[in-house]
């Protein structure tokens, strides 16, 4: 993509975004997101009904009046979002593709924790981690995370979760609030999804395309797989077909619950038909 258009892309999306994140999620995202912890803010005058344990002894005797410690919520978190970059994100047959519902809702996220002070990482992944950009905060990190989610090249075209789990397991020590966004169309990692919530707080965002779910009945269709890039007649006439290919789909989903509710881990089903503002909506309002 040229400069130029890539430039404007990027402007087109911030604009859109950064008013959702604003407007919508600013206050959501704070009371769905706690911080680590409570830190040390100041000292005051004692007062009626505060709590005895928070004296603070030593200026007290210095002073000759009790005086309490003030703690505040220490809000500073780190967010990261691993996003998924194979060829079956590059698919849609409804408004978008899917890895544009996927740049929207990164850069809505991305605004979100930058709004509230909050550093955020990036790892592209396809068969393997691809490209990993280190936790910062500022406008200009957050568009240069723009710019490789419209930009970015895959050199792979699978989906490995279990491997880009472990990845995340070994590089991103410090808790982190942790957004995988994939149609997680990969089975068997269970095991590193495990490790993950034990140390992150983990969402799943799973994107599916309606057409992945159900194929129409339209005749013969000359479908590629995106991932293996296997070219193929499909005859979407057979019952038998389009039900094999609804088994496929519901495996991976079934697999997808199952994997992150043993893990204690949260998840959001988004179709492309839908309304990613309302999902994050509902999600965010389930936390609070």
């Amino acid at each position: 993509m040229e400069t130029s258009e890539l430039l404007k892309k990027v402007r087109q999306i911030e604009i859109k975004t950064r008013g959702l994140s604003r407007h919508l999620f600013s206050g959501e995202y704070h009371s769905a997101f706690k911080g680590r912890g409570m830190s040390f803010s100041e000292v005051r005058d004692y007062h009626y009904g505060d709590d005895v344990r928070n004296i603070d002894w030593n200026v007290t005797a210095r002073t000759g009046s009790p005086h309490v410690k003030i703690f505040e919520e220490e809000r500073e978190m780190t967010v990261m979002l691993l996003i998924d970059m194979s060829r079956s994100s590059f698919f849609g047959t409804v408004n978008q593709l899917k890895n544009e519902i996927i740049t929207e809702i990164c850069a809505v996220l991305a605004f979100s924790a930058i709004n509230n002070n909050d550093k955020v990482g990036v790892a592209f992944f396809a068969d393997e981690v691809e490209k990993f950009i280190p936790p910062k905060k500022g406008k200009q990190h957050i568009l240069r995370i723009i710019r490789e989610l419209i930009n970015f090249e895959p050199r792979g075209t699978g989906t490995d979760i279990g491997a880009t789990l472990e990845y995340f397991n070994n590089v991103v020590k410090k808790r982190s609030i942790c957004f995988i966004l994939s149609d997680f169309l990969s089975l068997d990692y269970e095991g590193p999804l495990r490790i993950a919530a034990r140390r992150h707080d983990l969402i799943g965002l799973n994107i599916i395309d309606p057409r992945e779910e159900e194929l129409p009945s339209v005749g013969l269709l000359r479908a590629q797989d995106a991932e293996s890039g296997e070219v193929r007649w499909i005859d979407t006439s057979s019952r038998r077909v389009r039900e094999a290919h609804r088994r496929w789909h519901q495996e991976h989903l079934d697999y997808f619950r199952q994997a992150f509710k043993k893990s204690g881990a949260d998840v959001i089903n988004l179709r492309t038909n839908e309304s990613y503002v309302d999902a994050l909506h509902q999600f965010f309002q389930q936390r609070s």
